[in-house]
Order: C-alpha cells, then structure tokens, then sequence
C-alpha cells in the first residue's frame, strides 16, 4: 500500500523533470482507479468495522485484497467468511466485484458465491445501487451488514410478510 502511495509521489516528481515526453507519459500515468484506491484504502483501514480485516496479497495492487468477517451477534456468531473483492479499471463508475469464498447458506449468498446486495449492482430496481459516490468503505459496511442482528430481524420480518 505504502508502495502506490511512494509511485504516486514520484510521478508527481516527473512532472517538473526535462524527461522526453514519450518516455515521461510512460512513467508517469496512473490511472484513475489507482489514484481513488489510494484515498479509499486509507479511510478503509481507518474506519473498518471491528468485525472486519482486510487483507491484500500484494501491497502493491490495491485493486485486488480479501475481506475476513467474524460476526460477534446474530445467527452466524463465531463464523469466519472470507471474501474476494477486485476493482474494476472503470471503477468509480462500476461497482467492484465481490465474491464470497467459503460455503454458506445465506439468503443473499449463491452457491457459486456470487452476493446479492444492491450497492454491488450496477442498476437496481430501488435506486439503492452502486453510484460514483460510494466507496470501499461503503461496500465493506454492507458485506458487514449481512451478518448482524438488524439483518436478521429484516430477513424473519419478510419471510412473515410473504409466508402467508
């Protein structure tokens, strides 16, 4: 993580240098994503939720990282469950790609690990889905709302509602 911030600055650093042009635009572009990962992890790990860790194989590709939450109430108290999330070259403007990688029986969790959660689609039908405005953060407070009690009250209301 320190390493993209570090590529940043001197990139910045290369703007002012007498380089040729060709060989400075090389070097120097980062693209758009790169530069809001940088912001977006920083307040990420600032104000992760305490039942989260986020963790990213390569320091150096802060577009690809795994997300461990250990719910501390509700039905899935005590269980671990690890996600993948990749960020996309378009993003701000699409959503990132979340799966989820150990077996579960959840109502917004396929089989394959696929999750339905309407800030992670591009277009949803109640107007809640993903906007440029959103951030990381965002998507790791709703991955960490799956699993607490006002979820579950959520879910055992609708299944009321429709059981009739």
């Amino acid at each position: 993580m320190l390493t993209l911030a570090s590529k940043l600055k001197r990139d910045d650093g290369l703007k002012g240098s007498r380089a040729s042009p060709a060989a400075s635009d090389s070097t120097r572009r980062v693209s758009v994503r790169d530069r809001l990962l940088v912001k977006e992890v920083a307040e990420l790990e600032a104000n992760l939720p305490c039942t989260c860790k986020v963790h990213f194989p390569d320091p150096n590709k802060l577009h690809c990282f795994q997300l461990t939450v250990t719910p501390d109430e509700g039905y899935y108290q005590g269980g671990k469950f690890q996600f993948e999330t990749e960020v996309p070259d378009a993003y701000n403007m699409v959503p990132p790609k979340v799966k989820c990688l150990t077996r579960i029986w959840h109502p917004n969790i396929t089989e394959t690990g696929e999750i339905c959660l309407s800030l992670l689609r591009e277009h949803s039908i109640d107007g809640t889905g993903w906007a440029p405005t959103r951030t990381l953060k965002d998507v790791v407070w709703g991955l960490n709302s799956l699993f607490t009690e006002d979820f579950r009250s959520k879910v055992e209301d609708y299944i009321k509602r429709f059981a009739r």
